[in-house]
């Protein structure tokens, strides 16, 4: 059977894109996923991402090549590999980024693309208990959650710290005020992890003219003699198949997967392709370059007072935090482990924020070993974690081998730059900085990692390149912009010099947000699923 539309990946943009585009009666939506359903209790329990970070059956469990600045480790960048796709395994903090960043996107040749032209998609995508606002919408799909008031009680001693600092507070970062401190809002509705796919996708497959096939891992796209993309080849279990897409194609398959596939199609660098003897159907070598990540490192403390490493740690902990999920969807089950945080400037003088903080009221560490689980300190415990918002560094990601099932060569690049490099020294001040204020001191017994002895500018950047890691922002490989030479969508999001392709995933950031990046990657996909639909265009706003 053929269908107007195919989709590949059903991950938290295709989603939106299949169930927005399936609207219309009148088309067929097909919508390919390499993972499985989630219809499990892990993917509706907001903890349970704990569940999937080392699970090949739900996650693709990439890693880097050896990275030169990070003391040569491969550096792990899990991505979900399951209906929903990272959207359904990560840890739901909802950020849409600050102003800059959008008009960034603007500035780079993509006009309609600037914060007022984007807020209101954002908009469209929430429904948000604080009603309709300036900021915000009740009549969207994906629930929020303000945490505020439901975290753990050690996170007032961070917002206290901040105070004390002479920091600003904000109530909402995705309000009027983005920089300062503050608690995160998340996907999470009525206790339960509400991802694109919960959203948007599950209710539309109820609809005859939307199809939905899992454990479909696509090998490449098929061009008519004109160039056009007009369907995909994959592998089943009954053999291999052909299907042909009418009106559009429309690749959602993440950072990694999206270039990947480009790449398998004859879409990309010639001497990458030639590297590998793939014929070149279309020479764009901007295809897995500009890759993108959020560099983290986190600090460790013992605390004085009970945290979350006290009611998680110890099975009694567990059950009883299950039974409380289970009877009220309530508790620390019922939230991100990423409770307090927000974003500040490390130094007055610059224009906006340029380093992000996680206040964790848990800490732990991340097991070396894929066969280990992730769980609490055996101490009262929590950490203080940082990114910075806007790194310099640039990746790539490449075919390591022609074979479809190979895993990419991933080159994350980390802290490339000097002023990267100047910017996690001064992250790293800034976390001392706030655990020297009274209202931190007084809840803290000592700091376990990197510990005193790590004070000078050096030790803090080796801790980092020993101890950090990715934040799983990955974003940037398929950028938009108006030169093939430098991008690979313009601001349409079609391919350039292919018709009927696009490409609608966090792959089409120019540069990454300021934030975690699940929000922005869905309101591309409301947006660009009105542009395929003819409902919108680069001037348009929607109806809410």
């Amino acid at each position: 059977m053929d269908y107007d539309y195919i989709i590949i990946g059903a991950g938290s943009a295709g989603s939106i894109v299949a169930a927005r585009l399936s609207e219309d009666p009148s088309v067929n939506v097909l919508i390919l996923e390499a993972g499985g359903h989630d219809r499990s209790f892990w993917f509706d329990m907001p903890a349970g991402y704990a569940r999937s970070y080392f699970n090949p059956k739900t996650n693709w469990m990439y890693s880097s090549a050896p990275e030169p600045a990070m003391a040569g480790r491969r550096i792990y960048s899990p991505r979900g590999k399951v209906q929903g796709g990272s959207g359904s395994i990560n840890a739901m903090i909802y950020v849409r980024g600050q102003r800059q960043d959008f008009d960034d996107w603007r500035d780079a040749g993509n006009p309609g693309w600037g914060y007022e032209d984007v807020l209101p998609w954002f908009r469209k995508l929430e429904n948000h208990p604080a009603g309709d606002t300036e900021f915000h919408s009740s009549k969207g799909k994906i629930g929020i959650t303000p945490m505020r008031g439901k975290t753990h009680p050690i996170c007032d001693q961070f917002l206290a710290a901040a105070q004390e600092l002479q920091l600003p507070l904000s109530d909402d970062f995705n309000g009027a005020n983005f920089e300062g401190a503050g608690i995160y809002e998340a996907n999470i509705h009525k206790g339960k992890r509400h991802s694109s796919s919960k959203a948007y996708l599950t209710p539309a497959l109820t609809r005859a003219n939307l199809t939905l096939r899992l454990g479909i891992e696509v090998e490449r796209l098929l061009f008519d003699t004109a160039g056009r993309a007009i369907g995909v080849k994959f592998n089943s279990s009954a053999g291999p198949e052909e299907v042909k897409a009418h009106k559009e194609i429309i690749l959602c398959a993440g950072a990694i997967g999206s270039p990947k596939i480009l790449q398998l199609s004859g879409i990309g660098n010639p001497e990458h392709l030639a590297a590998q003897g793939i014929a070149v159907q279309r020479a764009l070598p901007a295809v897995g370059e500009n890759l993108q990540d959020h560099l983290c490192a986190s600090y460790y403390y013992r605390s004085n007072v009970p945290t979350l490493n006290d009611e998680l740690r110890p099975m009694w902990g567990q059950a009883l935090a299950g039974l409380k999920y289970i009877l009220s969807r309530s508790g620390p089950l019922a939230l991100s482990v990423n409770q307090a945080g927000g974003f500040f400037r490390t130094d007055a003088a610059r224009d906006s924020p340029n380093v992000q903080l996680y206040f964790n009221p848990m800490s732990y560490r991340i097991p070396p070993s894929t066969k280990a689980k992730l769980q609490p300190e055996p101490y009262s415990g929590f950490l203080l974690a940082f990114n910075a918002c806007r790194p310099d560094s640039r990746g790539h990601v490449n075919l390591a081998s022609p074979d479809p099932a190979a895993a990419p060569d991933i080159h994350l690049n980390y802290l490339a730059s000097e002023r990267d490099q100047r910017e996690a020294i001064e992250a790293s001040r800034l976390i001392r900085r706030f655990m020297q204020t009274p209202a931190l001191r007084v809840v803290t017994v000592e700091e376990t990692l990197p510990g005193p002895q790590c004070d000078d500018d050096m030790a803090m950047l080796d801790y980092l390149r020993e101890q950090g890691g990715s934040i799983y922002h990955l974003c940037g490989t398929c950028a938009m912009g108006s030169d093939p030479e430098t991008s690979v969508v313009d601001p349409r999001l079609r391919v350039h010099g292919v018709p009927g392709l696009r490409v609608v995933d966090a792959s089409i950031f120019p540069n990454i947000t300021s934030g975690n990046i699940n929000a922005p990657t869905m309101m591309v996909a409301e947006r660009a699923a009105a542009m395929i639909a003819g409902k919108a265009d680069l001037s348009s706003r929607p109806s809410l």
